[in-house]
């Protein structure tokens, strides 16, 4: 099987210091074939990502591991936008000239306030402020995939519990049916398996629906942000997918998806 980890944060992300020469060799341990590099970048001043990518460097080292492990480990160059439906200018000025493979979109903030803080201020509303964030976002942005799609269960689920999926079921849809629309995709994240949560994000019933309503374009990512991370899961993913129906997984090359069979 092509195993492919298609999210990962390096020194060049403001929540990481893994090196991207060592995540290539984890990945080639662990018999991944194929991965993207998929920092976090945001626009806005007030976001903690902001101001941490220098977009020439990150390039360049992506280059270096291309040429480094290139008979051994296929490397992509991608990005993982915060909240890109929102100041949507500056980030085509930005990312168009970067001709990059690959961009993950995810909602991360809510009104400037990172999703751990939103539960605070009002946990009952706090998942319906997440999903219809996230339909916003997949309406406009200019994405492939979306990140972590029920994200928000990440920071809730110790306190709070997980949500109940019927009660948020129809905002998921009109989403998914949204980015189906616009040919965006979803991903099998796995890093929730790593943690007490021990689910994927998002959850199989999401990603069943994402299958009954036609959708197609799923990755695997494993969201990597230490070196001993890198690939972990991703055959559970695959198997998931499988479970699910899905009989191909996707890469990109310069934001076209291509079918990889399972």
């Amino acid at each position: 099987m092509y195993l492919m980890d298609y999210h990962h944060h390096t020194n060049h992300s403001f929540d990481s210091t893994a090196s991207m020469v060592e995540v290539c060799k984890n990945a080639i341990e662990n018999e991944i074939q194929e991965i993207c590099f998929t920092e976090h970048f945001s626009v806005n001043p007030l976001a903690p990502t902001y101001g941490h990518m220098v977009f020439e460097k990150y390039l360049d080292e992506i280059r270096d591991c291309q040429e480094k492990f290139h008979s051994q480990l296929i490397v992509k160059a991608g990005i993982e936008l915060c909240e890109p439906h929102l100041l949507k200018d500056q980030y085509d000025e930005i990312l168009q000239p970067l001709n990059l493979d690959f961009i993950l979109g995810s909602v991360h903030n809510l009104n400037n306030q990172k999703l751990r803080l939103a539960l605070k201020d009002g946990h009952p509303t706090a998942y319906e402020r997440y999903f219809i964030e996230l339909l916003s976002m997949v309406s406009t942005a200019d994405i492939d995939i979306i990140a972590h799609f029920d994200l928000m269960k990440r920071y809730a689920y110790k306190e709070h519990g997980l949500y109940d999926f019927h009660e948020y079921q129809e905002i998921i849809q009109q989403i998914l049916k949204k980015a189906i629309d616009r040919n965006i995709g979803i991903e099998i994240n796995t890093s929730g398996l790593r943690t007490g949560l021990q689910q994927t994000l998002p959850s199989i019933e999401i990603i069943q629906i994402y299958k009954e309503l036609g959708g197609e374009i799923l990755t695997i990512g494993s969201d990597s942000h230490i070196v001993e991370d890198v690939g972990a899961n991703i055959a559970d993913a695959y198997a998931l997918a499988k479970q699910c129906g899905f009989n191909y997984v996707f890469k990109f090359e310069k934001r076209k998806p291509i079918a990889v069979k399972i």
